[in-house]
């Protein structure tokens, strides 16, 4: 079994922001899969079903971004998983807008979703699936990447010259979840990282 997170915001004011990427992974995980998330338990939104042939639970944790380690931890006790089977998905702001990369295990990369996660299952040896949301314009020398409010940027949607960019790395993501299970971690990251 696998327990497959997006990291996101609850309530319509964050519906659409880039913080919540997570959060619409598991909607179009959770569309093109037909497993239902949304039943209740926990602080989060969750739904159970198989995904090529795999038993899941899709959660989407409504503790706030900062502190979704909190249902992780709890998910992960009451199924009896191996910090190896949770799967995190989030934003990151340190990939292009519309990139997709996988990693075996590792830091946060300052991203306090994922910190809230690692301290609360205390390891960092889970899977995750970073989804660019590249960084705000302007700052010193300009263009992506450089300067601007970050906070104000991750809290606010996506521009419309990018929408096309995060729907197909929505896809992609999914593509991504399907081949890790059904052909492996590593060669997803070789299909999905290069």
């Amino acid at each position: 079994m696998l327990l497959i997170v997006g990291l996101g915001n609850p309530g319509k004011k964050y519906e659409t922001t880039r913080h919540n990427v997570g959060f619409m992974f598991v909607d179009r995980l959770s569309r093109s899969s037909g497993i239902r998330c949304n039943n209740l338990a926990s602080d989060a939104l969750w739904g159970q079903g198989v995904i090529a042939g795999e038993e899941v639970v899709l959660l989407k944790p409504l503790t706030f971004v900062n502190l979704s380690g909190v249902p992780v931890r709890e998910f992960t006790s009451e199924l009896s998983l191996p910090v190896e089977s949770v799967i995190v998905v989030y934003d990151d702001c340190d990939l292009p807008a519309g990139k997709v990369r996988i990693r075996k295990n590792g830091g946060s990369g300052g991203h306090r979703g994922v910190e809230s996660v690692i301290m609360s299952l205390g390891s960092v040896e889970f899977p995750r699936i970073r989804l660019g949301i590249g960084r705000p314009a302007g700052g010193a020398g300009g263009g992506e990447g450089a300067g601007g409010d970050l906070r104000d940027y991750v809290l606010s949607p996506f521009d419309a010259d990018e929408v096309d960019r995060i729907d197909e790395m929505l896809t992609r993501a999914v593509s991504a979840v399907e081949v890790l299970i059904t052909e492996g971690l590593q060669s997803a990251m070789n299909r999905f990282n290069a």
